[in-house]
């Protein structure tokens, strides 16, 4: 980290900033809070040695977050794109992520996290403000997803008036999207339900290494909008629920639909089941109790799951690395966790028991040597 970059930003869940706060805390003492608004916090960082480029938060509240360069405020996006990237000195990286700080929970009154028509706006402005500072070289790519190793420089809408200016390394899955939301910006609109968007966003952030024709079970499938996103992932989905699933799926040839509980069920039913995953409205003690029964049962062997967590009381939060740890008693030595923008007072859980990969492998692009070069002074963070 150069030294005119000694803040971090960091964006959350909307109500999740306490948690965030703390989390950070535990993990990172060296960081004290400079700025917080709903859904965006600052800190500075005062240890002794740089905060390298390519950190990693080991946060499950944390859903993007970077270097903070300042803030800019103004009344015309045309002059505070030319401030932009007055702030942003020498540094020209081949993409521009601009996202808004979510203005609500997900899901209520119809909103959902993502790349607003306003973001649009202003890295159209950004981008056309790039051209007589870059000396002829082209302008970054706006708002498409990073290569992994690239640095990013990010525009983080506070409110129309108000920018966040900063840059990261797209070092994991979710740092190549926009605002970390893992989701392409033209999204499908026909779906069931929101849980559509919450399972494609797991999928995508969780890497697991699904193949077309794998047979998974979702417990807690009604009405039907996750299960509808794995059968468009090539899966045979069996979807336990005892309430009724929508009618697509009823008359999908590669959906099955139990309808108990999965209490209900005799523990060989999971047989021949890779993928499990579950989305139940208990807490969390009562998912990991009925998943670990399924898991552990000597002639069941599911290799992944996805579990949505739910957190009806925020203070359940310091208790996750306490079910991270029971999950990995039962074999799953990859467990992950995240607040996913689709989620809402949840976390995703993500577990893995070996990473032999069954799918092409991807080409990746290697990690630049030595960071992008610094500018002008920083703003205030």
């Amino acid at each position: 980290m150069s030294d005119t970059a000694r803040y971090i930003y960091v964006v959350c869940q909307v109500g999740a900033e306490g948690v965030l706060k703390n989390e950070l805390a535990r993990e990172w003492p060296e960081l004290h809070l400079s700025y917080s608004r709903p859904g965006l916090v600052t800190f500075k960082w005062t240890g002794s040695d740089e905060l390298p480029d390519e950190v990693d938060l080991r946060s499950t509240f944390a859903r993007a977050y970077g270097f903070s360069l300042g803030r800019l405020v103004g009344t015309e996006a045309v002059s505070m794109a030319a401030d932009f990237w007055k702030m942003a000195g020498d540094r020209h990286f081949p993409h521009l992520h601009v996202w808004q700080r979510d203005v609500s929970v997900p899901g209520h009154r119809g909103y959902e996290p993502g790349v607003s028509p306003l973001c649009g706006e202003v890295a159209d402005a950004i981008c056309a403000a790039a051209a007589p500072v870059i000396h002829g070289g082209r302008p970054p790519q706006a708002n498409n997803r990073a290569r992994s190793g690239d640095y990013v420089m990010d525009c983080i809408v506070v409110e129309p008036n108000e920018w966040l200016v900063g840059y990261h390394l797209a070092n994991s899955v979710a740092s190549r999207y926009p605002g970390g939301v893992c989701l392409p910006m033209k999204r499908d609109e026909d779906v069931i339900s929101r849980a559509y968007w919450k399972m494609m966003e797991a999928l995508t952030w969780s890497q697991l290494p699904v193949v077309r024709g794998d047979k998974c079970v979702e417990i807690g499938s009604a009405p039907g909008g996750a299960s509808q996103a794995l059968l468009r992932a090539g899966l045979h989905v069996t979807g336990i629920d005892p309430a009724e699933m929508d009618e697509e799926l009823l008359e999908h040839p590669r959906f099955t639909h139990v309808r108990k509980r999965a209490g209900d069920m005799k523990r060989r039913e999971f047989r021949g089941i890779r993928w499990l995953m579950a989305d139940s409205n208990v807490v969390p003690d009562r998912t990991l109790a009925m998943v670990e029964d399924i898991v552990t049962h000597r002639e069941v062997n599911v290799r992944g799951l996805l579990l949505t967590l739910k957190l009806p009381e925020w203070e359940l939060a310091e208790h996750i690395p306490e079910y991270v740890t029971r999950v990995r008693s039962w074999g799953f030595r990859y467990v992950r966790t995240r607040q996913l923008a689709f989620n809402r007072q949840e976390i995703c859980l993500a577990a893995l028991r070996d990473r032999t990969l069954r799918r092409a492998p991807r080409t990746k692009r290697a990690r630049p040597t030595s960071p992008p070069p610094t500018g002008t002074q920083p703003g205030d963070a």
